[in-house]
């Protein structure tokens, strides 16, 4: 009798996750398609949620230089996308976690009074994910790979070379882009410089998440793409 593998619910419940991320939009060797990259975002409403309230920071904190209706407004924007996704019986989680993440840096710019606090918590962010995707690499295992084998049970890709080096490639990738975001963005937090702090975050934000998404999946497809039999 096969003893049962103590390690199966985990990785079940990692390759379900990695499904439902934007990576797994696409499984690798599939084609990917603008339909595709659309849903990866989250559709109109996702896109929404994501930007509307960093855009409104931008317009308020622009016209009044004040800090309470900068990060009370997107507040309440995103209280009115968790109710609305309540009210049509939407998945809830992505705008509840979306609001806790926007009421905590809010509170963090009420309690000193300055504006550019409420994007502290966008570097928290940016640099767990930079140090994980540098320590995958670090340990040979980049994490754009381990996802893959996630999502395709292929978790020998390490001995193939092509594989290896594009999985590889994809990681690095993705680590420049957090690190882009933190050496752009962190200089503008030193200088006191809110709204160009705004700005630059709503251009690093989904739209580069979208461009290196596209070309993850691109790159990725090239070895896992289906072989003609």
């Amino acid at each position: 009798m096969t003893e049962p593998d103590p390690q199966a619910p985990l990785r079940d419940a990692l390759a379900d996750a990695a499904r439902k991320s934007g990576f797994g939009v696409v499984r690798p060797g599939e084609r990917p398609t603008a339909h595709a990259l659309w849903s990866a975002v989250g559709g109109v409403r996702g896109v929404l949620e994501s930007l509307l309230p960093g855009f409104l920071f931008l317009v308020v904190f622009t016209v009044t230089s004040e800090v309470v209706p900068s990060v009370l407004i997107p507040v309440g924007v995103a209280v009115a996308f968790v109710l609305v996704r309540a009210v049509t019986r939407s998945p809830i989680a992505p705008a509840v976690v979306g609001l806790v993440g926007i009421a905590l840096s809010a509170g963090l710019a009420l309690l000193t009074g300055r504006a550019e606090e409420n994007f502290v918590l966008g570097f928290v962010i940016n640099a767990v994910w930079l140090t994980a995707l540098l320590a995958s690499l670090a340990v040979r295992r980049p994490l754009v790979g381990v996802i893959a084998a996630l999502l395709t049970g292929d978790h020998e890709w390490r001995a193939d070379p092509a594989k290896r080096a594009v999985l590889t490639v994809t990681t690095w990738l993705w680590a420049g882009m957090f690190a882009l975001r933190l050496a752009v963005q962190v200089p503008l937090y030193l200088a006191g410089q809110a709204a160009a702090l705004a700005a630059t975050k709503l251009v690093m934000g989904v739209p580069l998440y979208a461009a290196l998404l596209w070309v993850t999946w691109l790159l990725v497809r090239s070895v896992y793409a289906r072989r003609p039999s």
